[in-house]
């Protein structure tokens, strides 16, 4: 009599494969790149990027400040891309090297803001006691200064009588170091009240008595533990604090008071196409006012997308 037997497939155990957990630098690289507003604001910038510094190593400065009085006021054409100004300059190539001195003048503030700030408001939350007393009285007394009255005021009757300076070769006007350090010793104080909250709760944390009993420094404490822990706070910031820097340098150049002739910036050339508009000359406003409104809108979707990529209770985009 025959017998049939029956088998059975068994699953070999220890083959899956077990899913590794997320850094948190790749889980916030996860929940950013599923921000689509914030990628796309990312590519805009890039773009922009692309164009400031890689468009100069193919139009001259020379050509950007050169004159031609027989060629004033040509609209956009195959030989001028964005037409010419009242003196017959390329806006084209005045775009490009007037975004890299916005750019400057908004990078190199928002340094000078988010270094003030993080050391005060760190050095505050994580001491206490009068210096903390002292630091945040500060801070608020500067929160009573205005900046755009200061910019107005020392762009007036202090950044006209500058001589220019020379930096990396290239030569700004004097008004450029006005406008750097009013924005960067205006615009700290927000920050400052943040990162001080926030190390207030980091310095409770266990790791922290941790590393005290072991006999670390106060200051290994605070820039090894406290300050990586408020990098994304600080990293926000200054996204957000560049879209603010560029707008602010835009309006008081527009007002003639910010970055002076010969240096070029996007602010400085709407005051030009002012008195341009009414006269058909749309190519004169129409592109700078594009690039500030593309830049400002492509830092302000990153900053709200690093926003919720570095809030640990976010899970919208995971």
């Amino acid at each position: 009599m025959a017998t049939s037997t029956t088998t059975f497939d068994i699953p070999a155990l220890g083959h899956e494969e077990e899913k590794k957990p997320l850094t948190p630098g790749q889980l916030i690289w996860r929940r950013f790149r599923k921000h689509r507003m914030a990628v796309s604001g990312m590519i805009s910038f890039g773009l922009l990027l692309l164009f400031i510094i890689g468009g100069s190593y193919f139009v001259s400065e020379e050509r950007a400040n050169a004159v031609s009085l027989t060629d004033r006021l040509s609209p956009p054409s195959e030989k001028y891309w964005m037409g010419t100004d009242s003196t017959g300059r390329d806006i084209f190539a005045r775009m490009i090297y007037g975004g890299q001195i916005s750019l400057f003048v908004g990078f190199t503030a928002v340094l000078l803001s988010v270094t003030l700030g993080t050391l005060i408001g760190g050095l505050a939350g994580f001491f206490g006691g009068w210096l903390d007393v002292i630091l945040m009285r500060f801070t608020e007394s500067m929160l009573s200064i205005p900046q755009l009255f200061l910019l107005i005021v020392l762009g007036k009757f202090i950044g006209r009588n500058i001589d220019t300076i020379t930096i990396l070769g290239k030569t700004f006007s004097g008004s450029v170091a006005i406008v750097i350090l009013v924005i960067g010793f205006t615009s700290w104080m927000f920050l400052a009240r943040i990162v001080r909250a926030n190390v207030l709760s980091l310095k409770e944390m266990d790791y922290v008595s941790v590393s005290r009993s072991l006999g670390a420094s106060n200051l290994r404490i605070f820039f090894s533990h406290l300050i990586p822990n408020t990098m994304g706070i600080i990293i926000v910031s200054t996204t957000l604090g560049l879209a603010g820097a560029i707008l602010s340098e835009a309006y008081v150049s527009f007002l003639g008071l910010g970055i002076q002739p010969p240096t070029a910036s996007w602010g400085n050339m709407l005051t030009a196409a002012q008195t341009f508009i009414q006269k058909g000359s749309w190519w004169m406003w129409v592109f700078p006012s594009m690039f500030i409104v593309a830049t400002i809108l492509s830092i302000n979707l990153v900053g709200d997308g690093l926003r919720d990529a570095f809030d640990p209770r976010s899970t919208r985009h995971l």
